[in-house]
């Protein structure tokens, strides 16, 4: 019996000494890893979303605003599943899609509340509040969304966000959680880093079944929510809205550029897109019709798309055939309306008699150039076209850019074959035609570069960055290079390009503006599949630039008749203002554009 009695003494005590080691062990040595387990399971982290920063232009207009938007959530741990098809049929949305963003926030923290669908309009969100009691756990919470209060819409530029991908929380688990925002396009996504902000949280404590209990440490440890940064454009508001208004129904594009610092004044893709249909989640049905629609409004033809200039490249082959000495500066033709290179005829749309440098670039003398093409040879052509930007992006910081396309020998021994293409090829190219492609940002560019005489600025659209942390600011380093030509071949251009505008007999009279002497040059891009596309580009004023435009009016014929008329009223609203002529460009007088000074 004695022997039973210490044997059960000594159980206890054995069991009593287990419980006590490990009483020390989970007070003492795991104290740190217990303890922060409990206040976990105690606290609950409600995230604060910060503003987006906001965008302005040159004048300091705000161009791109936050407003409220109601968002409901479903906090998994408190919602009843048997009210799933209850809160699809009030939110109009499938059950599935709330079950699986219910699953998703249950992956992530089950107390936390999780969005199910954004930009709720206010009767469903009366419905809702009105019906707490049978929808546990489902709650609104109150966000923002952006909001375009002026003219300038700029759905390219402007980009838009969306919830971010299952494939980016997995790149970027620490700086994104499920149902956040991210910017996808435009300068949205270029600028993300600094436009998102940084998240807060406030603490709050809650008892076992979840429930809230009042703030933790009346929010002495919350932490402090940060609003994105603000971006500051070069962008003028109101030309560019007028570029915008002016290329309704059209497609097309309209790029500005200031010619003395890269900046640029306005950027215009047409068709597009309404921006404020574009945050949180896509509908399906609005971005189906969005990529099946022929007009193609999610492409940026401002910077993606590749078409022939027309006569706008005649400057750069006047360029180089007076800077490589390669004739003088007095070498002219008679053009009789047509060259005949072989057995093939090519044709001019005038018969412009004896013409020189001047007269080429006023007139837009097909048969000048045929022949000067020839003489400048392809190597040297191409030199020239990659000084002036073509051939590579140029580096707009809005992300999106084709390189378009400048033929050199090695592309046509490779596509053609060596020795299998002749000199035919480079008559063709000498008007902007054949293989040649660019884009309009290209062409602005180019023509900023011909207006300052020969400085190529790389296209800025963000001026600085305002930080809200620090109230300091971050200025955009703008790459500047130098196109080494002599003087008087810049003045022979120049006088070329505003006598087409400003002289009876040039193609460009339709861009003349009131007061403000205009150089320019307008093209006509023959396109295979229908009309031809209209181009024009040019700067003012002539004598002091300030603002250098490339214009691209699609499937529309003449570039003097539709796109020198858009030009022109870009350029008096910028430089002047506002613009005092019916902002309708008058194409009536097509049938008459075979007339010198409006056709090409």
């Amino acid at each position: 019996m004695n022997g039973r009695k210490q044997f059960f003494y000594v159980f206890v005590l054995l069991v009593a000494l287990v419980y006590l080691f490990r009483l020390v062990q989970l007070q003492v040595v795991y104290e740190d890893e217990y303890g922060k387990r409990s206040e976990e399971n105690s606290l609950r982290a409600v995230v604060l979303n910060p503003l987006r920063g906001y965008i302005y232009d040159r004048n300091g207009l705000l161009i791109v605003d936050n407003r409220p938007s109601y968002t409901v959530s479903v906090t998994p741990a408190e919602f009843d599943r048997t009210r799933l098809e209850y809160l699809a049929s009030i939110l109009k949305i499938d059950t599935v899609l709330i079950s699986e963003r219910i699953r998703k926030g249950m992956a992530v923290n089950r107390f936390a509340p999780t969005r199910v669908m954004r930009d709720v309009d206010f009767p469903t969100l009366s419905f809702i509040e009105e019906h707490r009691d049978r929808l546990p756990g489902v709650e609104y919470i109150v966000e923002s969304k952006r909001y375009y209060p002026t003219g300038a819409k700029a759905a390219h530029l402007f980009g838009y966000t969306t919830e971010v991908s299952d494939g980016q929380l997995q790149a970027m688990p620490e700086e994104y959680k499920p149902g956040d925002q991210i910017g996808v396009t435009g300068l949205e996504s270029r600028y993300e880093r600094y436009l998102r902000g940084k998240k807060g949280y406030g603490f709050i404590t809650v008892n076992a079944r979840g429930e809230s209990q009042g703030r933790y440490n009346n929010g002495g440890n919350d932490i402090a929510v940060t609003e994105g940064d603000d971006l500051y454009l070069n962008i003028d508001a109101r030309t560019q809205a007028v570029a915008e208004s002016l290329m309704a129904d059209r497609r097309g594009a309209v790029v500005a550029i200031d010619p003395q610092t890269g900046g640029v004044l306005a950027i215009v893709s047409k068709p597009d897109y309404d921006l404020s249909l574009m945050g949180g989640v896509v509908p399906a049905d609005l971005w189906a019709a969005l990529n099946t629609d022929p007009a193609n409004p999610l492409f940026n033809r401002a910077t993606m798309t590749r078409y022939p200039p027309g006569s706008t490249i005649k400057m750069m082959v006047a360029a180089a055939a007076l800077e490589e000495h390669v004739v003088s500066s007095s070498w002219a033709v008679n053009c009789t309306g047509v060259f005949q290179y072989g057995s093939r005829p090519f044709k001019d749309l005038h018969v412009h008699g004896y013409t020189g440098f001047v007269e080429s670039i006023q007139r837009s003398c097909n048969v000048f150039y045929y022949q000067l093409m020839l003489k400048v040879g392809l190597d040297r052509w191409n030199r020239f076209g990659r000084d002036f930007g073509f051939g590579f992006p140029t580096g707009i910081d809005i992300m999106e850019e084709n390189s378009g396309l400048l033929p050199s020998t090695q592309y046509f021994d490779r596509i053609y074959g060596k020795g299998k293409w002749t000199q035919g090829y480079l008559v063709s190219l000498a008007i902007g035609q054949g293989e040649l492609g660019v884009s309009p940002i290209q062409m602005a560019s180019y023509v900023a570069a011909i207006a300052s005489k020969g400085e190529w600025h790389t296209p800025t659209v963000v001026s600085r960055i305002r930080i809200k942390e620090s109230g300091t600011w971050i200025y955009n380093q703008v790459k500047t290079r130098r196109i080494e030509l002599s003087e008087n071949v810049w003045e022979t251009i120049h006088e070329g390009m505003v006598r087409c505008v400003n002289s009876e007999g040039g193609t460009a009279l339709r861009a003349r503006v009131p007061g403000i002497t205009v150089a320019g040059k307008t093209g006509t891009a023959q396109n295979p599949h229908g009309k031809d596309h209209a181009w024009f580009v040019g700067f003012a004023p002539a004598e002091d630039p300030k603002i250098a435009i490339a214009v691209l009016v699609e499937n529309s014929g003449y570039g003097g008749v539709y796109a020198a008329p858009i030009a022109s009223r870009c350029i008096e609203q910028f430089l002047s203002g506002s613009v005092n002529r019916p902002m309708r460009v008058d194409t009536t007088a097509v049938a008459a554009a075979a007339t010198p000074g409006i056709g090409d």
